[in-house]
């Protein structure tokens, strides 16, 4: 089937000074530090109307003895896969399980800045043809090179929503090489705190009780008024409807996350709740608490 992607003599005297160039360029050869390890990328693993692999590099937007390796999930055109929370449409979420590998304290997965994407199902929030989901890596021992085993599940959809899983091994040396592709996805990453040049900053919220819709609003400042959006989530799996903007004037975004629609507001007392922002030039996260 067709994949759906595809012993030395002595030197004459005018030679000598190139002979003795050479000796000193082999000296400082020897003196500079070791190459880093090449990254590392799996082979891609077939699913339907998608394929996925796993990179490994550092990240020039880590710390310099940073690892990371990133999951990318390439899909044929208008096909969508799904953010950490998948939208009122619901979707599948990808889940990382890092059972049998060696020499791993930790796995922190993080996630671009999704799109809100709506279809005659409803709306979800993802991404669509392709992304690069950045997992920074902590070795228990870090001079040590990390055995990695990742099983991961997730979902793409079109029309329908077909559930996909991939495995995968590779190595990932002490000194891993910088990876390009990492480090663009990982630009996408929503900032915390944020860079107030680029990224869309939480000016102000309040939850509004009274009366007969109650409602979280947040006030938005983007330096691309416009094109902002706004996700919010709340923890212990408690459902939040998507934010609607209600209005944009004079740089500022105003959204308001609607609890009639499904929400328990006495669940959220007390809880913590995670406002992600995304614009034309940058992304950030932050967080509020419902007292």
């Amino acid at each position: 089937m067709t994949p759906l992607f595809q012993s030395a003599a002595v030197a004459p005297p005018k030679w000598r000074g190139l002979a003795a160039l050479l000796r000193a360029c082999a000296l400082v050869s020897a003196m500079a530090p070791a190459a880093l390890a090449e990254s590392e990328t799996s082979a891609w693993v077939q699913g339907f109307n998608n394929k996925a692999r796993l990179l490994s590099g550092g990240s020039v937007h880590g710390q310099a003895d940073t690892r990371y390796v990133g999951l990318e999930i390439s899909m044929l055109p208008d096909w969508k896969t799904y953010w950490r929370s998948p939208g009122d449409a619901g979707g599948v979420p990808p889940e990382f399980d890092w059972s049998g590998s060696q020499n791993l304290a930790a796995a922190r997965v993080l996630f671009p800045a999704p799109h809100r994407l709506v279809d005659k199902s409803g709306t979800a929030i993802g991404y669509k043809d392709s992304v690069i989901f950045p997992v920074e890596i902590t070795a228990k021992s870090p001079a040590e090179p990390v055995q990695l085993k990742l099983t991961v599940s997730y979902g793409v959809c079109k029309d329908i929503c077909i559930p996909a899983e991939a495995s995968f091994e590779i190595t990932v040396p002490a000194d891993i090489k910088i990876s390009d592709e990492i480090s663009a996805a990982h630009v996408l990453v929503p900032r915390s705190p944020p860079n107030t040049v680029t990224d869309p900053v939480l000016n102000s919220w309040m939850i509004v009780r009274s009366g007969p819709k109650p409602q979280i609003t947040l006030e938005v400042d983007d330096p691309a008024p416009g094109a902002t959006d706004a996700f919010v989530e709340a923890p212990d799996g408690l459902f939040l409807p998507l934010p609607v903007r209600v209005s944009t004037e004079a740089g500022r975004s105003i959204f308001s996350v609607d609890l009639t629609q499904g929400a328990d507001e006495a669940a959220l007392k007390h809880k913590t709740l995670t406002v992600t922002l995304v614009g034309a030039k940058g992304q950030s996260e932050t967080t509020i608490r419902i007292d």
